[in-house]
């Protein structure tokens, strides 16, 4: 009897990838593509919507030859993506009016400032969409695109133009334009979804002069979207999430108080937090984690911009290391509690400080510092980032952290893991699929299908390895409150 697969696309910032999962859960095969980031003025950050799509079905082909599965044997597509990165499109041609703008833009920072100077609307936007006023969202991004793209404006009150995050682009193309829609998780994201209301917010789309007709349908993130078809195959679509719920999913955090944390381009720690939204009052945010058997879970989430981008930083802007991996090797090489702290607001602070006008900033360099330094210590920001956010959220929940799920390929890292613990002086579990994000999707996909129950999913997760803390509590102290200072002075730098 023939295998039979789920297929996640995994659509993230910097490349494209395509999983085939078996039945059980098990990575059979991976394709990947690096896309190009596009970057036309200081801090635009743009990408090729085609390019997205085109490099996302050819990492589906590929991993389907290179693994000599077919098409018959594929019983399902989930999808996860890049969330609050916009593309608008025109429905009739199916082309792109603009650059898709990435999550990490910050060119509508000016215009989020004015809106940030009316208190209602910022109470506004924080009780209704579970998010805060910045130039992360997507609201803003589709804004500008009709201010400043020439016909936009006049093409969207004739209801020509689509907007959509990135599932909602990849789901219209492969379904060869009959089906524009998202998932609760992704709508969140917008600035423009009351996560309560579980609709669009009318007040939001005026405010920021965002015609109705341009959103796609909200679906539940495990829900037959529509058909892909190839040859003469037909293969549903049936799982969408945006990546940080899709791992939160796939880290199997089905009940209340549980966290993961993320390791990908950016870092982003996720809070189950039942069947009601739980609003924030230390700078996170609100948001929905998914939608499954008819009911909606939410979460908070914090978010840190740069992460894996740091890396990649290292990789290519500076060049001190060949690949990522090495930078394992390098941080190891200081033996000696390094005072350098680099600080990687490259697209400004997100949770819980959101300062847009903060800036990357290296401290505490001497005569003797080398690369090896700026290796260790861009490593270390992931996790003091990363305990930014945790104490935040433990504040809010007032549920002390015991434990931290750990997914994404920063992950790998065992320096970066055991930093992680020791600064957090919390146990770390990473998971033996670290690929969650994909995992979720597939999962999502599955249940819709019939392929798994939940328990399945619990039964599946198993830790590939634990880093317990081993730091003493004098030195992470001061640690950490030399990196709040080195933070505090990376602020306020573009204002």
């Amino acid at each position: 009897m023939a295998k039979k697969y789920i297929i996640a696309l995994d659509q993230g910032t910097t490349s494209s990838r395509t999983i085939l999962f078996d039945d059980s859960g098990k990575i059979c095969g991976i394709s990947q593509k690096e896309t190009e980031q596009i970057y036309p003025k200081h801090g635009w950050v743009e990408q090729n919507a085609v390019e997205i799509y085109q490099s996302q079905l050819e990492t589906l082909h590929n991993v389907m030859r290179e693994n000599d599965v077919d098409f018959a044997d594929v019983l399902s597509i989930g999808i996860t993506n890049q969330r609050e990165t916009t593309v608008v499109w025109n429905k009739h041609t199916g082309e792109p009016v603009y650059n898709a703008i990435v999550w990490q833009d910050v060119r509508t920072t000016k215009l989020c400032k004015e809106l940030k100077a009316d208190e209602q609307l910022n109470d506004y936007v924080r009780n209704n969409t579970g998010l805060v006023i910045d130039s992360y969202f997507s609201a803003t991004k589709i804004k500008w695109i009709l201010d400043n793209v020439p016909k936009a404006k006049g093409l969207s009150e004739k209801g020509s133009l689509l907007f959509g995050t990135v599932d909602t682009w990849l789901l219209w193309n492969l379904t060869k334009g009959q089906v524009h829609a998202t998932d609760y998780s992704n709508a969140s994201r917008t600035m423009l979804y009351n996560i309560s209301e579980l609709e669009w917010d009318s007040n939001m789309l005026s405010r920021m002069n965002v015609p109705e007709s341009m959103l796609p349908e909200v679906k539940p993130s495990s829900f037959h979207y529509g058909d892909f078809t190839f040859d003469d195959y037909v293969i549903p679509i049936c799982g969408i999430a945006g990546d940080q719920q899709a791992a939160l999913f796939g880290q199997a955090c089905f009940n209340k108080g549980e966290i993961k944390n993320t390791y990908g381009t950016g870092c982003f720690l996720l809070m189950n937090t039942g069947k009601k939204p739980k609003f924030s009052n230390n700078g996170l945010l609100t948001t929905i984690a998914w939608g499954l058997d008819g009911e909606v879970q939410y979460a908070l989430e914090g978010s840190v911009f740069i992460a894996g981008a740091a890396i990649q930083w290292l990789r290519d802007g500076l060049q001190l290391i060949d690949h990522a991996k090495d930078s394992e090797y390098f941080a190891k090489q200081v033996k000696e509690d390094s005072s350098v702290y680099v600080v990687p607001a490259f697209s400004g602070l997100g949770a819980p400080y959101w300062d847009m006008d903060a800036r990357g900033s290296i401290f505490g360099i001497t005569r003797d510092t080398g690369k090896n330094h700026l290796i260790k210590a861009t490593l270390e920001s992931l996790a003091y980032r990363s305990k930014d956010l945790i104490l935040a959220m433990e504040e809010d929940s007032e549920v002390k952290l015991t434990s931290l799920k750990v997914d994404g390929g920063a992950c790998a890292n065992n320096y970066l893991m055991q930093f992680q613990a020791d600064i957090l002086d919390t146990r770390v579990e990473r998971a033996e699929i670290i690929e969650s994000t994909a995992l979720g999707a597939a999962y999502l996909a599955g249940i819709q299908i019939g392929m798994w129950k939940k328990e399945d999913i619990l039964n599946n997760r198993k830790i590939q390895k634990e880093f317990k803390p081993s730091m003493e509590d004098e030195k992470r102290n001061k640690l950490y409150a030399t990196w709040k200072k080195a933070v505090s002075r990376s602020m306020n730098w573009d204002d």
